[in-house]
């Protein structure tokens, strides 16, 4: 069994002691609305480490926490009450206030996104939070110690839908220095641009480069000829097809993979180069049980109560919980 470096209790890339960390996906999205108060309450609740989320910009520079670049069917509804019939306008074209207008407390029954999470509350009335109601939802927890593993939603093949990685980068950390977050934060995508961006700015926050080769997304492109639009100029040919390399060279301290694309070798070679390794999305407990094996340094799951528990039986030292209500 290969051990991580959390495990081995080696000092953590922000110079403190770091356990194997725990993060909840979109607060908890298995169990409440995703990237939600009462969603990231959930999570506090429970006991996690980090609290995984995501970020778009309006068109009044407000950083709010969703995934998609749109509102979409799945989880809005209107002003109304009506759920959208099709993708709705974006994000980054509508005001704070034009944003709040949406209720994202339940998922469409009539959409196949639901089936997918059973187990996750409806909450009606649920609006799209900002970036600082979370931080300030923390700070009424007493939770001086929860990390957050930040997102920012960009793409290269939609440049419309956000603002380019420099501004989206410098209004994100702008909020981060707000609330004195800096030594709590992690910046996360695959869009490795915005990550150079916030390496540039802010050279003290960690970044994760995420990593995924599927049909749905492909962003490192290994096997293609020529660099992936989504690497910031870094070839993943010049390194062989390994993504701990590029990483490492691209200056990133965090490999964030697709959990099915990780083993044993590449696990060892990117604790090697001194990255820690965190996988997504893991929610089956046979599968965080054969990571854990591994050496993965990180689990990000919807179900942040399952692998609690899979750490606990594990005799792994999990976070103490601080219930809050949103």
């Amino acid at each position: 069994m290969t051990t991580s470096i959390a495990a081995m209790g080696i000092v953590g890339l922000a110079g403190v002691a770091q356990g194997f960390d725990l993060q909840g996906h979109r607060g908890a999205r298995g169990l409440m609305p995703e990237n939600s108060l009462p969603g990231f309450a959930k999570a506090l609740s429970i006991g996690v480490s980090t609290l995984e989320l995501d970020l778009a910009i309006t068109k009044d520079n407000k950083v709010v926490v969703i995934h998609n670049p749109r509102f979409e069917p799945e989880i809005a509804r209107n002003a109304d009450g009506q759920w959208l019939k099709e993708s709705g306008p974006a994000i980054n074209s509508l005001t704070l206030d034009e944003v709040r207008t949406y209720d994202v407390g339940r998922l469409n029954p009539n959409a196949s996104y639901a089936k997918r999470y059973p187990r996750q509350q409806a909450i009606d009335g649920t609006r799209v939070p900002t970036l600082s109601e979370v931080f300030e939802l923390v700070k009424k927890a007493g939770n001086e110690t929860v990390r957050f593993n930040i997102e920012t939603k960009l793409s290269p093949d939609n440049p419309d839908l956000s603002l380019p990685p420099e501004e989206f980068a410098r209004i994100v950390l702008a909020v981060i220095q707000k609330h004195k977050m800096q030594d709590r934060v992690a910046l996360q995508s695959f869009d490795w641009r915005t990550l150079q961006e916030v390496q540039r700015l802010a050279p003290e926050i960690p970044t994760s480069y995420l990593t995924v080769n599927q049909s749905w997304l492909n962003n490192t492109q290994i096997g293609q000829p020529g660099p992936s639009p989504w690497m910031s100029g870094f070839d993943i040919d010049t390194y062989d097809g390994s993504r701990p390399r590029a990483i490492k060279a691209a200056g990133g301290r965090v490999w964030s993979s697709y959990y099915q694309e990780v083993d044993a070798a590449s696990v060892a070679m990117a604790h090697e180069l001194g990255l820690l390794v965190k996988v997504w999305t893991v929610n089956k407990p046979r599968e965080m049980e054969k990571l854990i094996d591994l050496g993965v340094d990180g689990i990000i799951t919807d179900y942040p109560d399952v692998l609690r528990d899979v750490l606990l039986r594990r005799g792994i030292a999990t976070p103490d919980p601080t219930p809050v209500s949103p």
